[in-house]
Parts: structure tokens; C-alpha cells; sequence
């Protein structure tokens, strides 16, 4: 059975940023090719994209992420019945336990304890769950397992069908995740500078002893990156149940993967950009991550998104002539002149017709298998 991925290649030049932090503030690296490389996690440009889906797509469509799984459902059923609301939380934690969830209750003062990890629900699956344990209450009945296990089951996300769920309780209730995220490396060696900064006191006086309110430093790189994400769309129609919320979750992703960005130290950097240049593949065998161009770093000083385009554009031929790996389908966008080479690897075109090419693909093929 012929199967569906897209592939999304991007090259994002980043002025003075430090996007992603380690533990000790300093902007995330990796060693690749022998040099050290800017770096920006694939948690960070997931949860960038988790939140520019709260612009491009309905609640409905959205999930929660969250410790506070209990208080949230909780809440729903006080809201659709509001004479259980003494009895909401108890009722809720029946129900996840019931439902293969467990929520531990401290027995010295009876507060809950959420589950000890973060539970990604739908909006329609805590709604479902509310509703079901309001009909249980009125009816006086015991909670059906079988029921509540299937409302945690049905009905996902399109971001809960994206990016998965783990439940570590019952594996019956995981969700495989139907795209991946590369770590975003950049094409050339950097290193890490230092931000000297002062910040004036408005209220001292002149007169008043000279120096600064406080100084301190801040840690940046600047940096081009190659990223890289691929969408099993198979999987994902299988995790949604519904092809056409299949269409609208790979427009989506497509959308937000490329425009959208992680916010960390936004406001100090204003660093804010979009990729010069972006690859769409659709292939029917396998996902190809085409980092392998830049195994040997550009070294070069007066700019390096022309160069990076070329050995782009190069490596998606090597890899067809030598494997036999031809795209179905691939677009192309590119800002400007030096991105050229790239925009002969595909058909160029907008972000517009891009997401409508892939959408209509998409509906092409998944409606023929």
C-alpha cells in the first residue's frame, strides 16, 4: 500500500538570539561534522507551533497539556451540573482512575495529587468525560470502565494526533505520534558571545552616587538553520479517524512549522524571522532528513544562505539518483536570488499555493487508500 509523508526542509537565518537555553542560560549547541553548532531543541519549535495552532485553529480542533487534568474536568462538570459540585473532584478522580489513569489522593488532608505526568486530552474527550460522569451521578449507576476508557481513546486532537500522547498507566491509551521534529541545527560553526548590559535607575537622582540600577550579561549566537520536520499522514488519518480534520491538521502544520518560531528572549532580541527558503517534499516510501548537506559546515564569512541552498538542492538529487528516492510531489519557497538553486528542486510557489497544493494532495490520496 503506497503510504504518505511530507517532509519539511526549512532555512532559517536568526540575527543576535538565544531562542533555547540550557539549564545554565546559555543558548543550546551541538556538536555535528566535528564543529559546534547553534542548536534549538525539538520540544522548544513543538511547543511553538502548539501555540500558533491557537491562531489558525478552532478549540475544538486543540487539546490540554497539563498536571491539572482533574481540576479541569472537574470544573467542566460543575459547570454541566452544578448540584455535584461538592462531589466533582471525588467523581473526576473515580473516573480517570476507572478509566486506566491514576490519581493519587494524600490521605492527611484529601487533596489530590495530579498524576505525575503531563496528560494531553482533547477538548472533546474532557467534555465527553464530564458529560459521562454527570450521566453516572444522575443515575445512581457504577462507572462502565470499558465506556470511559473509550472516551479517552476516541476523539483526539488534531495536536494530540500530532504529537502523541504517553499515558504511563495504561499503554492502551497512547497515542503514536504522527509527525516528528528535528533538533534545528545551524549549516556553520558558531560561537557563543556575551551581551555586557546596564539598566538605569528613572528615580536616582543626578546628584546621587553615579553607577548603574543593575548590570548583568546575557548569552546569544547568531546562526543559520536547517530544520526539519515529516508528517506520516497515514498515521495521522488512522489517529483522527476523519479525513477531512486530516486536511485541516497538515495545513496546519505545515503552516505553523514554517512561520512559527520558540519566544525565548524575544523581547531582548527582537530576532523574530522567517526562513529564506522552505523544501516540501511528498514522498511514498520513507521520511529522508536531509542534514547530511551540511556534515561538513560552511565556513564561508559573507553570508551562507546561498551556499546552503546549493548543497540543499544537491543533496535531494544525490539521494534520488543513488537510493532511487524521487519525490512525488515538492514545492519550493524562496525569498530572493541567492535561494535560487532551492527553487529549481521544486515547483516554486507561495505559502498560499503551497498549503493549497499539499492540501489538495493530500485529499487526493488519502481518499484512494
Amino acid at each position: 500500500m503506497s503510504r504518505t509523508i511530507i517532509d519539511i526542509h526549512a532555512l532559517q537565518t536568526v540575527p543576535p538570539a538565544n531562542l533555547n537555553r540550557d539549564d545554565t542560560g546559555s543558548p543550546k549547541t551541538a556538536v555535528y561534522g566535528g564543529a559546534r553548532r547553534a542548536r534549538v531543541s525539538s520540544q522548544s519549535w513543538k511547543r511553538a507551533v502548539r501555540l500558533d495552532f491557537r491562531e489558525t485553529l478552532d478549540g475544538a480542533d486543540l487539546g490540554w497539556r497539563t498536571k491539572q487534568i482533574v481540576r479541569l474536568v472537574a470544573n467542566r462538570v460543575t459547570a454541566l451540573a452544578p448540584e455535584l459540585e461538592e462531589q466533582a473532584r471525588d467523581l473526576t478522580v473515580k473516573a480517570f482512575s476507572e478509566g486506566g489513569i491514576k490519581v493519587k489522593v494524600q490521605k492527611k488532608d484529601n487533596e489530590i495529587e495530579e498524576p505525575g505526568y503531563l496528560v494531553f486530552l482533547s477538548t472533546n474527550q474532557i467534555e465527553n468525560l464530564a458529560g459521562a460522569i454527570v450521566a453516572t451521578a444522575r443515575s445512581g449507576e457504577k462507572p462502565d470502565k470499558k465506556a470511559l476508557k473509550r472516551i479517552l481513546q476516541d476523539h483526539n486532537s488534531i495536536d494530540v494526533a500530532l504529537f502523541g500522547r504517553m499515558i504511563a498507566d495504561d499503554a492502551a491509551l497512547n497515542v503514536d505520534a504522527a509527525c516528528q521534529v528535528a533538533h534545528a541545527i545551524s549549516v556553520h560553526p558558531v560561537e557563543t558571545e556575551f551581551d555586557y548590559f546596564t539598566a538605569v535607575d528613572d528615580e536616582k537622582e543626578e546628584q546621587d552616587e553615579t553607577g548603574a540600577g543593575m548590570i548583568g550579561t546575557v548569552e546569544f549566537n547568531s546562526a543559520t538553520l536547517y530544520r526539519y520536520a515529516t508528517v506520516d499522514v497515514d498515521r495521522l488519518c488512522e489517529n483522527l479517524g476523519d479525513d477531512e480534520a486530516t486536511v485541516r491538521a497538515t495545513r496546519a502544520f505545515l503552516q505553523s512549522f514554517i512561520t512559527s518560531m520558540p519566544s525565548g528572549k524575544m523581547n531582548t532580541f527582537a530576532n523574530r524571522t522567517l526562513p529564506e527558503a522552505v523544501l516540501v517534499t511528498v514522498r511514498d516510501t520513507q521520511a529522508i532528513n536531509l542534514v547530511g548537506a551540511y556534515e561538513q559546515p560552511i565556513r564561508q564569512h559573507e553570508g551562507r544562505v546561498e551556499a546552503a541552498c546549493e548543497l540543499l538542492a544537491k543533496q535531494l538529487e544525490d539521494i534520488a539518483d543513488t537510493y532511487e528516492q524521487v519525490p512525488v510531489r515538492a514545492w519550493a519557497l524562496c525569498v530572493g536570488s541567492r535561494t535560487k538553486s532551492l527553487a529549481e528542486a521544486g515547483e516554486e510557489t507561495t505559502i498560499t499555493g503551497l498549503l493549497d497544493g499539499a492540501a489538495e494532495l493530500v485529499t487526493e490520496r488519502i481518499g484512494e487508500s
